[in-house]
């Protein structure tokens, strides 16, 4: 049987996606290890499927400026994918690739912003390719934008999207490790609910009944 929210998804129809959320980020720091030149490894991976409120709160609060990296999902699957950067990621990334910190988002230049949206496409792109590569499906990124706001904003655009179909998102959350330093990363995947379907599906866990 179809689901019609998140909020019917069964204990193994979870199980499934958190095994996704595990795998995809597992995929996301391999390849965050290659832009960074450091082994980045990640802690066992938190994922939840949250109601949007809760998962503003869970990364910090709806007020707190952040940095994000969105892009849509398409192909087989639609839906919208976001990459959470706080400050001590940006930092980093910006040590690692630019050479330099900053202590505000308002210090970052063109070089900086470009530097951290390549680094939030290749996180994206690793977690897609690997979600395609255990589903068999076509799936492709449109192209990302970068974006400095409060965490509410930003949050905005996957409810504007999907928000009349379901108030829950898939939000994903671990501890990066590169070189002794730990930093915090939040992932939020957002597929709309045929596409969930078809996922779960794919993926042989849908209870058909």
């Amino acid at each position: 049987m179809q689901v019609k929210n998140y909020q019917e998804l069964n204990m193994m129809e979870l199980d499934t996606l958190r095994e996704i959320g595990s795998i995809g980020t597992g995929n996301a720091a391999t390849a965050l290890s290659s832009i960074l030149g450091c082994t980045v490894r990640i802690e066992t991976p938190e994922v939840r499927i949250m109601g949007y409120n809760e998962a503003m709160d869970w990364i910090g609060g709806p007020e707190v400026v952040t940095a994000g990296v969105l892009a849509r999902v398409e192909g087989e699957i639609s839906g919208i994918m976001l990459s959470v950067q706080q400050l001590e990621f940006v930092n980093l990334a910006l040590s690692r690739v630019m050479g330099h910190q900053v202590s505000r988002y308002d210090e970052l230049n063109e070089l900086d912003i470009s530097a951290l949206l390549e680094v939030g496409n290749i996180m994206i792109s690793a977690f897609i390719n690997a979600l395609a590569g255990l589903t068999n499906m076509a799936i492709r990124l449109s192209v990302p934008a970068f974006a400095i706001d409060m965490q509410g904003a930003i949050i905005a655009v996957p409810m504007a999207e999907f928000g009349g179909q379901s108030d829950h998102i898939m939000a994903i959350g671990a501890d990066l490790i590169c070189d002794g330093q730990t930093v915090p990363c939040r992932i939020l995947l957002s597929p709309d609910i045929r596409s969930l379907n078809f996922l779960l599906k794919r993926l042989g866990v849908l209870d058909e009944q």
